[in-house]
C-alpha cells in the first residue's frame, strides 16, 4: 500500500467518526399541552415537534388524540415543509378534560411517498379541569360583542361549563 493510500484511508475514517449518528428520528417532542380559550369557550390539544432532520417536500404528520369525551379518537393532518422550524399540532375542538388525568396522543410522520417514517407516543395531562370553562362563548362577533346567551338582558349570567361528561 502506498504511504498517500494510507494516509487517504486514516483520513476518511477519522471523518466518519465525526458524523452525526443517525437514530432514523426526524423530529423530537419539544412542547405538549391544553390550551384552554375561554373568550370563544374551546379547548384543544397542542403538541409541538423540533424537526432533527430534513424535512422533504410532501411529508406529513399525523396526530390522534384520546377524545376525552370517550369514543373515538380525533385526528389531525398537517404538511411539512423542507424550511420546516417546527411542527405544530393542534387538535379539534375538545369536550371533558380533567385535571391530572393522562390523555394519549400518538404522532405519525410520514414521507411524501406516504411512508412511515417515525411514531412518536406520549400522554398530556392538563393542570385545569375543563369544568372550569364556560359551555358558551363569552363573546361573539369581531367586536367581541358580549354573547346575550351568556350575560342575558335580565341581568343574569350563564358560566355553567360543559355537560354530559362523565368520564
Amino acid at each position: 500500500m502506498r504511504p498517500l493510500s494510507l494516509v487517504f484511508l486514516l483520513a476518511t475514517v477519522s471523518m466518519a467518526g465525526c458524523q452525526r449518528e443517525d437514530h432514523g428520528d426526524i423530529a423530537k417532542l419539544s412542547g405538549r399541552m391544553f390550551v384552554f380559550n375561554y373568550r370563544v369557550a374551546t379547548a384543544n390539544y397542542l403538541v409541538t415537534l423540533q424537526p432533527l432532520a430534513p424535512i422533504t417536500a410532501g411529508s406529513t404528520a399525523e396526530a390522534e388524540f384520546e377524545n376525552p369525551r370517550g369514543g373515538a379518537p380525533l385526528s389531525t393532518v398537517e404538511k411539512l415543509f423542507p424550511k420546516t422550524e417546527k411542527i405544530v399540532l393542534q387538535s379539534p375542538p375538545i369536550e371533558c378534560v380533567k385535571k391530572g388525568r393522562p390523555y394519549k396522543v400518538t404522532i405519525r410522520l410520514k414521507d411524501a411517498d406516504g411512508l412511515l417514517r417515525q411514531t412518536i407516543e406520549t400522554s398530556i395531562s392538563s393542570n385545569t379541569d375543563q369544568s372550569q370553562l364556560p359551555a358558551k362563548p363569552l363573546v361573539v362577533g369581531p367586536l367581541y360583542t358580549p354573547n346575550p346567551d351568556v350575560f342575558r338582558t335580565d341581568g343574569t349570567t350563564d358560566m355553567s361549563p360543559v355537560q354530559g361528561c362523565s368520564i
